[in-house]
């Protein structure tokens, strides 16, 4: 062996041993978790069911931090994306953040595969087409006709451009024909707000953050997005029950970290994420809420965001749902 060849090998061990010695010390400090949509919302309910429990089990404060704003909380990811990769800022990211946005806009100023290491899947949440009680509708067949009648005028929340939310709201448009007006938000706190003020007439939201103004009569939800009732609202239907072929979406949420994160850290991080999911009483938080506790490894969650995306792609080219950025 060469002296320079034995002085690379050294140099490799050295840096492996040194990775290995700081993800057995870590965390030292508070840990960030960047959520980037408003409080109040499915992701922000998600981020802040966990980091407690995280807290205790990492032996350091996990933080919640809202940074809403952007595409499909694109603020908020992009501040992860380009964040050290010391496992000290993580990203409590959904469906619209993994997928949906990159798919809508391919200019991002980062690349969701490249740029962010996924650590673990959380959840998922179906998503509820829900209205004001003044709306006089009560069925998906109502709700068109009123749509309908209405010429486009009708106010339609909508949690942000390139969310996941966004994208179904405007399949379903296509689906059926129909035109709304859509008002953007930076996340479903906001939306419920204002549709709880009756300023806007119509929302598709997770359940998550949804169910509970909806079982207090102040929403009425007139379907669900998924192919299976939700057990939280079994006598609301299906879009496919209700004459509206083809959904079957929810919404997924995820953590994931800057991409140089050590292999080491992200294992680590994953670890504990599972532990805390597999307690019973995070199950029953979760499944108050409407949502399905579903952990994964780094490669799983990894694999889905990669066919998801492409699935979302596809959808959009051949939708013509076009936004600019």
């Amino acid at each position: 062996m060469t002296r320079a060849v034995a002085i690379t090998v050294a140099a490799i061990a050295l840096l492996c041993a040194s990775s290995v010695s700081v993800a057995q010390t870590y965390p030292t400090r508070a840990i960030r978790m960047i959520v980037p949509f408003a409080p109040g919302g499915n992701v922000d309910i998600t981020a802040r069911s966990v980091a407690q429990p995280l807290s205790a089990e990492l032996g350091q404060q996990v933080v919640v931090e809202n940074r809403s704003g952007g595409p499909g909380g694109s603020i908020g990811t992009d501040h992860v994306a380009k964040a050290a990769p010391d496992g000290y800022t993580l990203l409590l990211a959904s469906s619209s953040v993994m997928v949906n946005g990159p798919a809508l806009y391919p200019k991002l100023p980062y690349d969701i595969v490249r740029d962010l290491a996924p650590v673990g899947r959380v959840a998922v949440v179906p998503l509820a087409l829900v209205v004001h009680p003044s709306l006089p509708a009560k069925t998906t067949k109502e709700f068109i006709a009123v749509a309908k009648a209405q010429g486009g005028r009708l106010l339609m929340a909508n949690t942000g451009v390139g969310t996941t939310n966004h994208l179904i709201t405007e399949l379903f448009m296509i689906s059926t024909g129909i035109r709304m007006t859509l008002i953007p938000y930076k996340g479903s706190g906001p939306s419920l707000v204002d549709l709880l003020a009756g300023h806007v007439f119509a929302h598709v939201d997770q359940i998550s953050s949804a169910l509970p103004y909806i079982r207090a009569g102040r929403i009425r939800a007139i379907a669900v997005t998924t192919a299976k009732r939700s057990d939280q609202l079994p006598e609301v239907p299906t879009l496919a029950e209700s004459g509206v072929p083809g959904f079957d979406e929810s919404t997924v949420t995820g953590v994931l970290a800057p991409a140089a994160t050590s292999r080491e850290i992200v294992q680590k991080l994953n670890a504990a994420l599972v532990k805390v999911l597999g307690a019973p009483a995070i199950k029953e938080r979760f499944t108050s809420l409407g949502a399905e506790v579903r952990p994964s490894t780094s490669a799983e969650l990894g694999a889905w965001i990669r066919s998801d995306l492409a699935k979302w792609v596809k959808l959009v080219k051949q939708a013509g749902i076009k936004v600019q950025f």
